[in-house]
């Protein structure tokens, strides 16, 4: 059938995971039509039986079928989140700690609005302990392309990607078990932020028991909020072609 679903119980809450997988050559956006339509079925079939849970979503186009699921679904936003782009920020994080020869962990630096080939690097934020990171724009440009396109790379390479989105997913649900209130750059439904509404992408989102609590604001600068308006555009297009 070229999709699965499975379902994985831990205490009262459900995790699915369904989908057609991205092929080689193959962008997110190319796997919309695909897995819109499986989508469709299975929200119906689970909001059928449990109406007081929380949809994770990593299926790729992971911030349209958010959204989509989230119209469908009739659940609140916070209840319905999308992977976004935390594994995106963790490989960024990882490369600039890398050139820099400094524990990821002490980066902090974002990915934020698609998952995907629109994504925008904060770079003006990025810092080490309130430090500049001191890169060259090459240097830059070379990381970013790294980070962007990592997950092509492991689709050419053998197949498919599983390992790292398992990873980001397990510190999503880590951060809802635990009721946490973890800072994570998962996919949420933003209004007025920096000139964004009515669309899912990836920023920093504080993550409970309860879901998406609170959506913290960045103070981008004028090209990173040009580009992640963009970013926005680009989606809705594809929404309203969807509809």
């Amino acid at each position: 059938m070229g999709w699965r679903l499975f379902r994985l119980q831990r205490c009262r809450y459900h995790y699915y995971y369904s989908g057609a997988s991205q092929k080689p050559g193959e962008t997110r956006i190319d796997l919309l039509k695909k897995n819109a339509s499986i989508f469709k079925d299975i929200i119906e079939r689970i909001t059928e039986v449990n109406s007081h849970g929380i949809l994770l979503i990593a299926t790729n186009p992971v911030d349209i079928l958010s959204y989509t699921s989230w119209k469908q679904s009739g659940w609140p936003a916070s209840r319905v989140i999308g992977s976004g782009t935390l594994l995106d920020s963790a490989r960024f994080r990882y490369l600039i700690g890398k050139n820099k020869g400094i524990d990821p962990r002490s980066i902090h630096a974002h990915i934020i609005g698609e998952h995907g080939d629109s994504e925008v690097p904060v770079w003006s934020l990025a810092n080490v302990a309130g430090t500049d990171l001191e890169l060259d724009e090459e240097t830059q440009q070379d990381i970013f392309d790294r980070t962007k396109n990592a997950a092509y790379e492991i689709i050419n390479a053998k197949g498919a990607t599983s390992y790292a989105i398992a990873l980001a997913l397990d510190r999503i649900v880590a951060a809802i078990l635990g009721n946490e209130g973890s800072v994570l750059n998962v996919s949420t439904l933003l209004e007025d932020y920096n000139g964004v509404s009515d669309v899912y992408l990836g920023v920093p989102c504080v993550v409970d028991r309860n879901g998406v609590r609170e959506i913290l604001p960045l103070p981008l600068n004028e090209s990173e909020k040009v580009a992640f308006q963009a970013s926005a555009n680009k989606l809705k297009e594809q929404i309203a072609g969807l509809e």
